[in-house]
């Protein structure tokens, strides 16, 4: 039996893509952390287990998502993602395995009318894993899933299909909040970093995108994304040495 995960807040723009996309799971779960908009009233015609909860961050909300779980087999999605028809079949496929407890599946970045095969698109991400002892961490973002020790993984070659960004001003919006998240999680954990670090950070992140990552064989738009996550990594140590005053969301 596999279920779907997803947690959401304000998705109506891109909740139902998703949850089309996955509508012959066995079991959809939602954790909804206060939308305003229409998302629970379109998810509810795809599922009845909707659950709501106060905005923790993304590792908790996560957790609880897979608390309600009932499958032996759990999909991660997030709700601005999609999986393709080819995807499932290698899904249905794989749960099938008595041997593998999880699978890194890789995402491919949507931007505008492009499905792009580099920039930003990570290969290594568990997203379907076995649900008995497995866990989430509970870091506010960049969240992970801990398996039990001497869990198998393998890797699935088709990809989820990701629509993170609407339009620049929406990049612009998510790179401003995920750079605090990021910021406070790191805050939390060590001292702020020298301004040179942040600067050397935020180059490196360029030629890890562009070059390493092999953005510029996306174009235009790899340059432009690449550019993009340079300046996400310094003003995520901006932040650092500056902290935002007001409380994240």
């Amino acid at each position: 039996m596999l279920s779907v995960i997803i947690i959401t807040k304000n998705e109506a723009e891109n909740i139902e893509r998703c949850l089309k996309s996955v509508a012959w799971a066995d079991e959809i779960i939602i954790v909804d952390s206060g939308s305003t908009d229409r998302t629970i009233e379109i998810a509810s015609e795809y599922t009845e287990n909707i659950f709501s909860g106060d905005w923790k961050g993304y590792g908790i909300q996560k957790q609880r998502a897979l608390m309600q779980v009932t499958g032996d087999w759990v999909l991660n999605l997030d709700a601005d993602e999609s999986v393709t028809p080819e995807l499932q079949k290698e899904i249905q496929a794989a749960v099938l395995s008595k041997t593998i407890s999880a699978y890194r599946i890789p995402i491919r970045l949507h931007f505008y009318d492009k499905t792009l095969k580099h920039t930003l698109s990570p290969s290594r991400r568990i997203r379907l894993f076995k649900r008995a002892g497995a866990h989430y961490s509970d870091d506010i973002v960049h969240e992970r899933i801990i398996l039990p020790d001497g869990a198998k993984v393998a890797q699935l070659c088709e990809y989820i299909l990701h629509y993170s960004y609407r339009d620049i001003s929406h990049a612009l919006s998510k790179m401003n909040q995920y750079s605090s998240f990021s910021a406070k999680m790191r805050l939390s954990e060590n001292a702020p970093p020298m301004f040179l670090s942040v600067l050397f950070s935020a180059g490196w992140m360029f030629v890890r995108t562009f070059i390493f990552q092999l953005g510029f064989l996306d174009g235009k738009s790899g340059l432009i994304l690449s550019i993009m996550s340079m300046e996400a990594a310094y003003y995520r140590g901006l932040k650092q040495l500056y902290p935002d005053q007001e409380k994240i969301d």
